[in-house]
């Protein structure tokens, strides 16, 4: 009969999976047949393309809980009037693409977000606009997903009232690139995220830090810049962080560096710039650190190194026009200095192979003098200090004597 015909067909449809089924185009917007984004989700299958047409959405926060892909057409905006989070992800393989966020509810007890993704894989959030967001993209328990090309523009004015820009939690092989976030608590914060990759992104003007991390081992930072920010980047109780290509840019302020790293291990530092910030890089514990290849390029003082860093190694870096070029906490040192360039250095090369014939010590005296009485640098440019740090020079007494480069470049290094 025609009614068991019927049964059988769907019944067979029914068994073709949905990643088979033609995908539907679903719109919203004026004269649409969805008027709320919302409405779309609900009326969605798996693997469905929601188009949202130009013009500004209110309505409650929005659970995307199935695979979709949500894609703005002349960049709509969903407006959260200050008063919510804007979009919730609960499904694996979503695609956000192509909105502008707004007006995030700022919340003292939760973490509202313009979108939050919870507990799920293969996501994409690319192209977007987040204006006025409390956090901006929000990943927990998130895997294997990418951030692209977004830009967030937040009103931060106090910490209390400020999220990140972009926060990820306990997430793994993430993949951050191409974003611009300023105004924000943090850029980019991280805490217990694995084998992630944050390459060519911009960080900048944000209160705290542009990239804030910790407990976030094996991942690595490529060509990003961290400018004017309340305290540079900020990187604590990790293994195996690689850092290449940076650059660490007028980060100014009181307690301000351009990059800390704070009881870590297994640190690689290569090619950054550190430029025009307070400190430059501050090494507390950061055991079997590698710098090489950095320049450190008129900061207040290029590199702070404690004495609990133990087995790094300093080589090749380009040290030119910082007030202080190292600065140290004691003088038992275990970190080498080797093949570094120093404008300071006024040795000599007598077989002209570009290394100088005699070892460079980079601690002066009165670095050791105005750290332990800041009011001091009031004298920074008099003949006494001159005087000083050349009698130290000659005969080591409060200088670490061990902390020496002992062949120093003739040369900046290229």
């Amino acid at each position: 009969s025609v009614r068991a015909a019927v049964s059988v067909a769907a019944a067979a449809l029914a068994l073709v999976p949905a990643a088979a089924r033609a995908q539907r185009t679903l719109f919203v917007g004026t004269g649409e047949p969805y008027a709320r984004l919302t409405d779309a989700v609900h009326a969605a299958r798996a693997g469905d393309r929601i188009v949202v047409r130009p013009g500004t959405y209110r309505e409650p926060t929005i659970v995307v809980d199935r695979p979709v892909e949500i894609v703005g057409e002349g960049r709509p905006t969903l407006d959260g009037e200050h008063a919510r989070q804007i979009m919730l992800v609960t499904a694996d393989d979503v695609t956000v693409r192509g909105l502008r966020f707004a007006h995030v509810g700022v919340s003292y007890v939760q973490d509202n977000a313009a979108v939050r993704f919870e507990r799920v894989r293969n996501c994409v959030v690319a192209d977007n606009r987040l204006d006025d967001a409390f956090f901006g993209i929000y990943l927990a328990n998130v895997t294997d997903c990418r951030i692209e090309g977004n830009i967030i523009a937040g009103l931060a004015r106090e910490e209390t009232s400020s999220g990140n820009g972009i926060h990820l939690w306990s997430s793994r092989r993430i993949t951050i690139t191409g974003n611009q976030v300023r105004g924000q608590r943090d850029g980019i914060y991280f805490e217990f995220v694995h084998e992630s990759e944050v390459r060519g992104n911009l960080s900048e003007g944000n209160l705290r830090y542009g990239l804030h991390f910790m407990y976030s081992d094996d991942c690595r930072y490529l060509d990003n810049t961290f400018r004017a920010n309340g305290a540079g980047v900020a990187v604590m109780y990790t293994k195996r962080v690689t850092m290449v290509g940076n650059r660490f840019e007028r980060n100014w302020g009181a307690a301000a560096y351009g990059l800390l790293l704070k009881e870590i291990y297994d640190a690689h530092l290569e090619r950054n710039v550190f430029r025009q910030n307070t400190t430059g890089l501050f090494a507390d514990g950061a055991n079997r650190l590698v710098a090489a290849h950095n320049d450190f390029i008129d900061n207040g003082w290029a590199l702070k190194l404690d004495v609990n860093t133990i087995d790094g190694n300093v080589t090749a870096n380009n040290f030119e026009g910082n007030t202080f070029d190292v600065v140290t906490n004691g003088r038992d040192l275990s970190t080498a200095f080797r093949g570094n360039y120093w404008d300071a250095y006024d040795g000599y090369d007598r077989n002209h192979d570009g290394v100088g014939d005699v070892p460079f010590r980079p601690v002066r005296l009165f670095s050791i003098v105005v750290e332990r009485n800041v009011p001091a640098l009031i004298l920074l440019r008099s003949a006494f200090v001159r005087l000083i740090d050349a009698t130290e020079r000659v005969v080591p007494v409060l200088t670490p004597e061990a902390l020496a480069d002992s062949a120093p470049a003739m040369k900046r290094i290229p």
